[in-house]
């Protein structure tokens, strides 16, 4: 590229946060030990979800089995097809993550099952609150080591209140000032210029300045603390620096949102572009996920997939929605034929459910970012919202095995 994406003052700056965090041996080490079942369990017990934890434990005993379907409708695979992954959105939480989970169990035995999807998404807010109280443990040691998902996406909104001696502390550490306004109780958060109203600016996804940091931070604490590796990136600046951040953190992975709008090919390979930029030396990306936006068609959601290949970038997969909410996107958005298309054309794919196709309370971005008082009352709600997601991504799903479509779920489910 002519021009460096990140000058010798950004690098130092990156470099700085993470040796303030212990270096990446440090932030690999911690991270992989908060990932072990015992470990969680143990922490658990002390935060008090030791009960929430063990009743997650008999309720995924009764779940579904994606080989029982295959066995009574003889299902066989075609190996000249697309791989399908299926990925559900709204994962609020232990309590909405809990009621999904009793859910799932008590209509196991149905003629339409629900399984338990490969990935899932949750779009809370990483306050500290939510990273150190033992609720995101919590739903992670129920996605992660119960349901056994493969990847589980945390978001992490630069836009929440923190502690402002934190501020102050990453200020010293990178040299760099970061432009803030307070919160109440010693806290601050940063000011997001552009937010004329409260979804303006998403909480962060146009990233001033170097707010960068701010991300890189917010991530290495959970990771840290939690376990949780698998992170939402809504923003270009933010992806050139986690791109060279987690260069030799190889267990860190990345999601990119479909608010980027990589829905043209010139945009794809911008993204592609930036991501070569800093490859680990097994040509992997920190870049684990892209989510392609609502407007692409089948055919160029393939033309992006034969470019990946072409590209020599390893290890990472392309997202589509199949149902979004309305306030996403345009209302009856359903993109199930064309994810055929997709398939059958042997292009690999991550299929997502935002929504079931379905108007039902709490189903709405509003929920996503409801107050932690807001959002105990409606756990019960917004965890049959995500069940009923996991209905339709199965259902969906085992049309694709009918066509002898490869699909991929959580191990609890097989």
């Amino acid at each position: 590229m002519n021009f460096k994406l990140l000058s010798d003052n950004d690098q130092k700056a990156i470099d700085a946060l993470k040796e303030h965090h212990g270096g990446a041996a440090e932030i690999m080490r911690a991270m992989n030990e908060m990932r072990n079942y015992e470990t969680r369990k143990k922490v658990l017990a002390e935060k008090g979800f030791g009960s929430m934890i063990e009743q997650a434990e008999q309720y995924v005993k009764k779940f579904a089995k994606v080989s029982d379907f295959e066995q009574a409708n003889n299902i066989s695979y075609n190996n000249n097809l697309g791989i399908a992954t299926s990925q559900v959105s709204g994962f609020q939480g232990a309590k909405v993550t809990f009621r999904c989970m009793q859910k799932i169990a008590e209509t196991a035995s149905s003629e339409i099952p629900a399984y338990v999807p490969s990935e899932m998404i949750s779009v809370m807010a990483l306050s500290d609150d939510y990273i150190y109280n033992g609720d995101l443990l919590a739903t992670l040691t129920m996605t992660e080591n119960i349901m056994q998902v493969s990847k589980y996406c945390n978001a992490n909104l630069i836009g929440i209140p923190f502690p402002e001696k934190r501020f102050q502390e990453l200020e010293k550490v990178t040299g760099k000032k970061f432009e803030r306004t307070p919160a109440g109780e010693n806290m601050s958060q940063l000011l997001l210029e552009n937010q004329g109203t409260f979804f303006g600016n998403f909480g962060g996804i146009e990233v001033a300045n170097d707010n960068h940091l701010i991300y890189l931070d917010g991530i290495t604490r959970c990771a840290k603390t939690t376990g949780g590796n698998f992170y939402l990136n809504p923003s270009w600046s933010t992806i050139i620096a986690v791109c060279y951040y987690g260069q030799d953190l190889p267990d860190l992975h990345i999601k990119i949102s479909m608010l980027l709008s990589t829905q043209n090919l010139m945009q794809f390979r911008m993204l592609l572009n930036i991501m070569k930029e800093y490859l680990r030396d097994d040509n992997t990306s920190p870049i684990y996920e892209i989510n392609i936006g609502n407007a692409i068609s089948p055919e160029n959601f393939i033309q992006c997939s034969d470019e990946l290949k072409a590209s020599g970038i390893k290890g990472v997969s392309l997202a589509a929605h199949i149902f979004i909410n309305p306030d996403l996107g345009i209302a009856n958005f359903d993109w199930f034929d064309d994810a055929v298309k997709v398939l059958e054309s042997g292009a690999n794919m991550t299929f997502k459910y935002e929504s079931d196709g379905q108007a039902r309370e709490m189903d709405t971005m509003e929920a996503y970012f409801l107050p932690k008082e807001e959002l105990d009352k409606n756990s019960q709600t917004i965890g049959d919202v995500i069940f009923y997601k996991c209905l339709r991504c199965s259902k969906d799903a085992r049309e694709f095995m009918k066509r002898g479509i490869r699909v991929n779920f959580g191990k609890s489910s097989l």
